[in-house]
């Protein structure tokens, strides 16, 4: 899947529609860039969600590293803030599933719908990574 293809957006849609609470779904690459969102988030909407969801999960990871048992990696992430709810979880390679919910919803469930979406799709949710790593010159 790339930035360009919005063949999975009605999976998101569904996700939000049959979540009660869920009110907005993205998912964006590891490094921040979009590659779908639901219909209720402008484009530049979406862009700062994906660039706040990649920032969370670069200090979620932080925190694994430093204080985690080893094994690496952050399951998921959930910020409550006044207003809403944000939940992180890893989709794919390199990819992760970003929900927006109402302060009242039912953070079993939607994490819950969030996991269970995954794993269904997990599989074409990845983004590889936008630029080879550079290596030793000759």
């Amino acid at each position: 899947m790339n930035a360009q293809n919005p063949n999975l957006e009605w999976l998101l849609e569904n996700l939000v529609g049959n979540t009660h609470g869920a009110v907005h779904a993205l998912v964006l690459s590891k490094d921040g860039l979009k590659l779908c969102h639901t219909a209720g988030l402008t484009v530049d909407k979406a862009d700062q969600l994906a660039a706040i969801a990649a920032g969370v999960q670069a200090l979620s990871h932080g925190a694994s590293a430093e204080f985690g048992d080893g094994s690496g990696g952050v399951r998921n992430s959930m910020t409550e803030f006044h207003g809403g709810i944000l939940f992180i979880v890893e989709a794919g390679i390199g990819s992760h599933l970003a929900v927006i919910a109402a302060e009242d919803a039912d953070v079993g469930l939607v994490g819950h719908n969030m996991d269970e979406l995954v794993e269904q799709i997990g599989a074409f949710l990845t983004a590889a990574p936008r630029y080879a790593p550079a290596g030793p010159t000759a």
